[in-house]
């Protein structure tokens, strides 16, 4: 039966990665705390020692040596020091006009009261030196006594059920830190976990030996996540609750990225190409800054591989996400250039204090550059931490010809309407001389009703002539 025992106790060791001895001293802190509760004291200082082959207990009563005190028994003395204490702080109250020679004594002396509250004596746990020494000589102040107790018929059954209750929470509690602890020190690391199942708008994940949460926000806009599948995820933060331990999971981060291109491209685990700079827009487009440490190395080949199979491999693990794979330039002008790939730029103007960059590109290429929905010049913009501005060459010249005719031509004054009248007057009476002096006043009313002026101007015009 005892063999069964221990067989069942190094199972669920295996099981749970637990060590063996670990279980064999909860499962007597158990045994300890049930025979306190049913048969001894309260603060009882109650050790056992199991036996897993036999199945057995010795029951220890284990009290501290300590130097001979004059002092009464702790019940005693908590009474009396309380008294003291009490009394004490009524004469505080009444000493604060007192002289301050007085009340130094008198702190002195309150110190004295707490230091022999701490130097109690306390028979539960503690046995004096000489009380000791009769049970043993060469026992010296700090050794511990063990005095065997017997247990009653019915601490078998009574302990038992205790233990078992108290060996539960214990194991609980052991893998819930262990967990804990083995998780915590992959937190910010890539670990491949499978996917278990969907609950409502989160995916839980098997990792092994614990499940992860991948939330809503953390997943890639539109990518599936299938039972069974086998993912590469990101492990965002490591956290022990009551319930145990919370990991959380991600799909989006930047450094999702940045470790799958450490396991894919071995010139970066290496140290030979070295990751400047991550930026992404997860499930859609990322671009990321690459520099070379050595002279004959490739930055860009090495990470997109022959034929592009390196490339290919991390965009799809990260399902179909676009990489664009850029080189690190020290030269701010340059890097912004590398940036805008695929886009050709013409010319880069930066302006160091408010860090930003007037950058000019071929009119076919104006599109290209700012990207769709403004996506590409907003990634290397966050990519070089630069403020940029696209132009096009063809309006930036279409702009500088405009200004300058601007600048030439000087603007005319307004004319007056009457002005207007005058003239056309004077040329219809030109060119109908003997029209007008005959049925002139007839003549200037189709005129003037024709350009829309009032009857008070018509006046005015025929006193022109």
């Amino acid at each position: 039966m005892f063999a069964e025992i221990v067989s069942a106790i190094k199972q669920v060791c295996d099981e749970k990665g637990l060590s063996y001895q670990a279980v064999i001293e909860t499962i007597e802190s158990a045994l300890a705390a049930a025979y306190r509760k049913d048969f001894g004291e309260k603060n009882q200082n109650i050790k056992v020692v199991f036996d897993p082959e036999t199945g057995k207990s010795k029951i220890y009563d284990v009290k501290t040596v300590v130097e001979d005190l004059l002092l009464p028994d702790a019940e005693i003395e908590d009474k009396k020091v309380n008294e003291q204490i009490n009394a004490k702080k009524s004469e505080d109250l009444l000493a604060k006009t007192d002289s301050l020679i007085d009340k130094e004594v008198k702190k002195d002396s309150y110190s004295e009261i707490l230091a022999q509250e701490e130097r109690k004596f306390n028979s539960k746990t503690q046995i004096q030196l000489s009380d000791a020494k009769l049970l043993k000589k060469t026992i010296k102040v700090g050794d511990e006594i063990k005095t065997k107790l017997t247990a009653p018929d019915s601490y078998g059954r009574m302990a038992a059920q205790t233990a078992k209750q108290v060996i539960i929470q214990k194991l609980r509690e052991a893998e819930r830190d262990m967990v804990f602890n083995n998780f915590k020190n992959k937190e910010h690391e890539v670990i491949v976990g499978v996917v278990q199942r969907r609950e409502g708008r989160i995916v839980l994940i098997d990792l092994d030996k614990a499940v992860g949460v991948l939330p809503s926000e953390e997943q890639i806009y539109g990518e599936k996540y299938n039972s069974g599948d086998r993912i590469k995820i990101y492990v965002k933060a490591v956290n022990l609750t009551p319930r145990g331990s919370e990991i959380i999971l991600s799909r989006i981060s930047d450094e999702i990225l940045k470790k799958v291109f450490y396991l894919e491209i071995p010139e970066i685990s290496n140290g030979l190409v070295e990751i400047k700079a991550v930026v992404r827009e997860a499930g859609n487009r990322s671009k990321v800054a690459v520099f070379a440490i050595g002279d004959n190395v490739d930055p860009i080949g090495s990470c997109v591989g022959q034929r592009g199979v390196r490339i290919q491999t991390i965009i799809k693990e990260l399902g179909g996400e676009k990489i664009d794979i850029i080189e690190y330039n020290e030269e701010p002008a340059k890097f912004i250039s590398n940036a805008l790939s695929p886009a050709k730029v013409l010319e880069v103007n930066i302006d160091n204090q408010k860090k930003q960059a007037i950058v000019k590109v071929a009119d076919d290429q104006l599109s290209l550059a700012i990207g769709k929905d403004g996506q590409n010049v907003r990634l290397a913009a966050h990519l070089t931490g630069w403020k940029l501005d696209i132009v096009s060459d063809k309006n930036k010249q279409a702009e500088i010809a405009t200004a300058e005719i601007a600048k030439t031509t000087e603007p005319t004054e307004p004319t007056e309407p009457t002005e207007i009248i005058e003239e056309l007057i004077k040329d219809i009476f030109e060119e109908y001389n003997l029209f007008l002096k005959t049925n002139l006043t007839d003549y200037l009313r189709i005129i003037i009703s024709f350009i829309g002026l009032k009857n008070n101007t018509l006046t005015e015009s025929y006193n022109l002539i």
